[in-house]
């Protein structure tokens, strides 16, 4: 069993691996409201919430893989 405090690296990776699950599926979810494909999220001019939802989830992929570096260089 591991302990949260002793690996702070791996249980961030985990927090952001949930939370970039959970605004993927947001995201994905909205654009089909919209009539979009989701599939196609880097080919459309995104406005609005559609665009922030993308950004906010595009900076949560940064941060997992600057982490995940950190964890692999450990």
């Amino acid at each position: 069993m591991s302990n949260p405090e002793r690996f702070p690296v791996e249980s961030a990776l985990k927090d952001l691996e949930e939370k970039l699950r959970a605004l993927d599926e947001r995201l994905r979810g909205e654009m089909r409201a919209r009539g979009f494909d989701p599939a196609q999220d880097q080919n459309l001019a995104l406005t609005g919430p559609l665009a922030k939802l993308y950004m906010e989830r595009e900076e949560l992929k940064e941060e997992l893989a600057t982490l995940a570096g950190k964890s692999s260089d450990e």
